[in-house]
């Protein structure tokens, strides 16, 4: 099969590799049809992340159709159209109970291949998906490829990093980064029922979906955070949503938080360091939620609620050929 492969420090090559094999009777082979490019694709490509072997497809965002099955998978038939979390989860474990999907004890993620163990990721024509029962999720009728591409990590990821927030109607909130998970945070404290958000950023265009997502934008190159200061009488805001991961995105969240407020964070920091020391966090009073989103449970919950409702999302979603293009120009 066709796939896009990491092959070094900013080089990602596409080229043939083999196809897929059932190797557990809880596989499955899904035929990709839609994939897309994470923020997180990133640090391997530029070695933030270092161990990924040489040779693995990339990507962990996807959808498609069952192709092939293992004996024991009950939940699919060859034909399904179905979307992928960007981990996989057995469904059984003690996180898997409590909605920690992304901490499952069998927990694998799409796209990571180390000393010959992992799984190539959804930049491919195909993909193995093992636990699948468990794993995957049938595309409703009427939902796209392209909208049920958003659950499996972007649109999760954002909610989630609302939820971690405590959102709560009389708050005030800001989030920082207005890329696609930053949009989609923006949504989910909105849908949690925030009412005063302000969205941070550097670039207009990006400003300008926040608007329409319906937070008050505030360029981050102007460093005008005096609205804020109005509206929270100078304390700052209840939560914070980081959806950036690095030190100056960490630090902004420090200050603009208020103190006894909540930082969440979604955004993958390879820094050695926090951004703000102990004895800050401790003057502060300060809850600091981080970590990896846990997309299985978050789709399901996503799905349930937006079942027949349409999302205004202006993304541009991709296939794997054209992928190819966007890769050249990273």
């Amino acid at each position: 099969m066709k796939a896009l492969t990491f092959r070094g420090k900013h080089t990602i090559q596409f080229e043939t590799i083999n196809d897929p094999v059932i190797e557990s009777d809880e596989d499955v082979i899904v035929s990709v049809k839609q994939c897309a490019i994470c923020g997180s694709d990133l640090h391997v490509y530029h070695e933030h992340e270092k161990g990924i072997d040489h040779g693995t497809a990339m990507g962990h965002e996807f959808v498609g159709e069952v192709v092939e099955k293992g004996k024991a998978v009950k939940n699919f038939s060859v034909g399904d159209q179905v979307m992928s979390p960007f981990t996989v989860s057995c469904g059984d474990c003690y996180y898997c109970s409590i909605g920690l999907t992304s901490r499952c004890v069998k927990s694998q993620l799409f796209g990571w291949r180390e000393k010959d163990k992992g799984l190539h990721g959804g930049q491919a024509e195909f993909v193995r998906v093992p636990l699948a029962n468990s794993t995957l999720i049938k595309i409703p009728d009427g939902v796209t490829h392209d909208e049920a591409l958003l659950l499996g990590d972007v649109m999760s990821t954002g909610f989630f990093c609302a939820h971690q927030a405590n959102i709560k109607p009389g708050g005030i909130y800001v989030v920082i980064g207005c890329g696609p998970v930053g949009l989609m945070a923006i949504l989910g404290a909105r849908e949690y029922g925030a009412q005063k958000i302000f969205a941070v950023d550097s670039v207009d265009e990006r400003l300008q979906h926040a608007t329409t997502f319906g937070a008050t934008p505030i360029n981050y190159s102007t460093g005008n955070f005096e609205m804020l200061n109005e509206v929270s009488q100078g304390r700052g805001a209840d939560g914070v949503l980081e959806a950036v991961g690095n030190k100056s995105a960490g630090k902004l969240a420090y200050d603009l938080v208020r103190p006894g407020g909540i930082i969440s964070t979604v955004g993958v920091c390879n820094d050695a360091n926090l951004s703000f020391s102990p004895v800050e966090a401790y003057n502060k009073n300060l809850t600091y939620k981080v970590g990896r989103c846990p997309a299985r449970s978050f789709m399901e919950k996503i799905d349930s609620s937006y079942s027949g409702k349409k999302i205004q999302c202006r993304f541009h979603l991709l296939s794997p050929h054209e992928i190819i293009g966007r890769r050249s120009r990273l």
